[in-house]
């Protein structure tokens, strides 16, 4: 007989997780194959959407990992919060509480389904997968994991549902659910996180969209502000902690030597670089035809340089234009560096070191179910303890008010 409790044991949670990782360990050919009938089938007119489809051996280990690694942490449900006696004997106690159902709506990753659906049912949760129609063989043959998994632990395969619908489908149950939805998590690009805004009829934390900034100080360690660049910009570009604007002072010392060696560096890696007017007709550049692409999330080996003449108008520039994900500051001024850092409006916040650092393992999270770039309930990498909402207990012997 198949469980279908309001909430699973952590025991249990746990057992399923583990179960899933042998899964996946025992049917990584399987996985691999579906994959690559999925890449066939890209036309991979979006880098960015190719890169993040792709599953490689790598990308397994990962899984697995994050599983074994979910397995092993603090059940985040049922943690006090907060205590107060009431001076007519009242206990209230403050705990944590699974939300219920969360829906992930994602495009392209087919890790998604595992990292982010473990964490979620790890959270006591219920969930409803709807991954894009270009991971749909992997999305299906992973899906098909979880619910083995679940069988195999005796728990009701309601538990984690794939949603096999297409876009007329996805909008219909969004507008009229068949089911309570408490929670709704996009991760993809500008266009589905307005889709899913404009048609849920419940909360939606938004997730992913980056645009990224980096500002060179005056103050700032010229060789190493190189390094920090090329990493931010170069290494993952499909990602959303990845660096799209770097703007430097005018008043660093050689700063046309610095934005030279910057450039070869960056076209060498194959990034286009776009400069503001400000530094047009600076070689191996284009000039931008206007402020639109200051706001833009590349998402490719696509780079915008512009120059400031204060770290006070770096922030605002930052603050009008970023997108709320991440932003650096390069400085050897420790006062300085707390003035951009207090200043800047984004989840996180550098000095001296990479955006794409901003990710739920290496803040030590163990994964992470998104990024958020809201302000209300968890922002920025929402882990394992964070996809909680609360709940009020209140302990009585007949008081009146």
């Amino acid at each position: 007989m198949k469980m279908m409790e309001n909430t699973l044991s952590i025991d249990i949670r746990n057992k399923v997780l583990l179960k899933m990782a042998a899964l996946l360990s025992a049917n990584q050919d399987q996985i691999l194959s579906a994959n690559r009938q999925d890449l066939e089938s890209y036309d991979r007119h979006d880098l960015a959407m190719y890169d993040r489809l792709k599953v490689d051996q790598e990308k397994i280990d990962g899984m697995i990992l994050s599983l074994e690694q979910l397995a092993e942490q603090q059940d985040p449900v049922g943690i006090e919060r907060f205590h107060f006696t009431h001076e007519n004997g009242l206990e209230i106690f403050n705990k944590t509480a699974s939300f219920g159902t969360v829906m992930i709506i994602y495009e392209s990753r087919p890790d998604v389904t595992v990292e982010a659906g473990g964490i979620a049912f790890k959270s006591g949760n219920r969930i409803l997968l709807k991954g894009g129609k270009e991971a749909l063989r992997s999305n299906l043959t992973i899906a098909d994991l979880w619910q083995r998994a679940l069988e195999a632990c005796g728990v009701s395969r309601k538990w984690i549902t794939y949603l096999n619908y297409n876009r007329e489908e996805t909008q219909a149950f969004l507008m009229n659910p068949s089911q309570k939805i408490d929670l709704i998590i996009p991760r993809g690009g500008e266009k589905l996180i307005r889709f899913v805004k404009t048609y849920a009829t419940c909360p939606v934390v938004v997730s992913g969209r980056g645009n990224n900034f980096l500002y060179v100080s005056s103050k700032a360690a010229v060789e190493k502000s190189l390094e920090v660049i090329i990493n931010a910009k170069t290494t993952k570009i499909s990602a959303c902690n990845a660096l799209d604007k770097v703007l430097i002072n005018k008043d660093l010392p050689d700063s046309e030597g610095f934005l030279t060696s910057l450039i070869e560096e960056l076209t060498s890696h194959n990034v286009a670089v776009y400069v503001a007017q400000e530094l047009a007709g600076t070689d191996q550049t284009e000039v931008i035809p206007n402020d639109d692409m200051w706001r833009e999330e590349f998402l490719d080996y696509k780079i915008l340089i512009g120059m400031v003449s204060s770290t006070g108008e770096a922030v605002q520039k930052i603050n009008t234009f970023g997108g709320g994900h991440s932003a650096t500051i390069m400085t050897e001024d420790n006062h300085e560096a707390e003035i951009f850092l207090n200043g800047v409006d984004a989840a996180a916040v550098y000095h001296n070191a990479s955006t794409r650092f901003t990710d739920g393992f290496q803040f030590g999270l163990g994964g992470e179910l998104a990024i958020s770039t809201d302000k209300l309930h968890q922002r920025g990498p929402i882990g394992l303890k964070h996809l909680v909402t609360n709940k009020w207990y209140v302990y009585g012997n007949g008081q009146i008010r």
